[in-house]
């Protein structure tokens, strides 16, 4: 047989495939569940081991879903069928802050966790999200392992590192982004999204009711006063022009004019100027840079979950608008 009719032949064998369902794993608050309902699609589960911010996801999507909890423990006999997996699988262990133990911290092992999800559920496509120091985790070993288990169970394999800011919020945000689709139902090559226009600050820092904080603060003064930074910066030229972010982490003190740094879990000390003003990051602000739509940052804000809580709940979800526009890719490569 010619090859070009072998080629035809395996081609007519391809199913189609249209996505209507996903799970979202490791959900935290439902980042990636928003990028995947923006596309139309249905949540019909999901699996969140921590309570805090399994309760801020009841509060913005109700009851209606089941919570499988921790995903290691999962029978995956017992989950109902979809047709997309989301998640953005634990970072501590891969993480550059982190102490980066890899396979060797539990954490570590929940790919392992997803791997028998998509094996015995036949599972026909996946989006994953980790964070930037997994491309050189032990010497870029960690995600050849993972890519190349991937493989194994029959999916074709991208992964790209993308910047939150490049995909419509003022964030600098790398994250790893690793597509799967069984290669029963590739039709055309998958290609992560194009940047889009630039977001402005101006539209995320909104909270009338943030924080102001003195320029006289002890702490803030003690980040412009120490070693480092003693008469590096001039804070009342800084408070003339709005929008200008402070960050302030241990001893160090940066300075950002078009985009926020990346929101973290453990890192609640942003600054921003507006109206020659110092003001704190609030929680309703960091969901609006995350992608969040504003009546759910609203009913956050609204909830009486604590603003301390609210931050690191947000530092520790996938960005809205990256996970919509990858699904949007994902859905496009799927149609023959």
């Amino acid at each position: 047989m010619a090859a070009n009719a072998v080629l035809e032949e395996i081609k007519d064998t391809k199913k189609t495939l249209v996505l209507h369902t996903f799970m979202d794993f490791c959900s935290g608050i439902g980042g990636g569940r928003l990028g995947m309902t923006n596309n139309n699609l249905k949540c019909v589960a999901y699996s969140e081991i921590e309570n805090a911010p399994a309760s801020t996801y009841q509060l913005f999507f109700g009851n209606e879903e089941k919570n499988y909890g921790d995903l290691m423990s999962i029978e995956p006999s017992n989950l109902p069928d979809f047709d997309l997996l989301v998640c953005g699988f634990p970072c501590q262990t891969f993480s550059i802050v982190g102490k980066r133990a890899g396979f060797e911290d539990l954490r570590g092992q929940v790919i392992y966790g997803i791997a028998r999800i998509l094996k015995e559920k036949q599972v026909p496509c996946f989006i994953l999200e980790n964070v930037k120091g997994l491309l050189n985790h032990n010497k870029g070993k960690t995600l050849n392992a993972i890519i190349s288990m991937l493989k194994n169970l029959g999916y074709d394999i991208n992964y790209e590192l993308l910047d939150s800011s490049n995909y419509g919020v003022p964030q600098m945000r790398e994250r790893v982004y690793i597509v799967g689709i069984h290669q029963n139902y590739l039709h055309k090559e998958f290609k992560f999204p194009e940047p889009v226009k630039e977001a402005q600050l101006s539209d995320y820092l909104i909270d009338s009711s943030s924080e102001v904080l003195p320029v006289t603060n002890p702490t803030f003064q003690k980040y412009l006063n120490n070693k480092y930074n003693k008469n590096k910066f001039d804070i009342h030229e800084i408070l003339k022009e709005d929008y200008t972010i402070i960050d302030t982490r241990q001893s160090d003190l940066r300075i950002y004019k078009t985009k926020c740094p990346t929101l973290r879990t453990g890192r609640h000390g942003i600054l921003y100027t507006k109206n020659g003003q110092l003001h704190k990051l609030s929680d309703l602000e960091a969901l609006l840079l995350q992608g969040f739509p504003h009546e759910l940052a609203i009913k956050a804000k609204q909830s009486g979950i604590p603003m301390s809580k609210l931050l690191s709940q947000a530092g520790n979800a996938m960005t809205v608008n990256v996970m919509e526009k990858i699904c949007g890719q994902l859905i496009s490569c799927l149609k023959v």
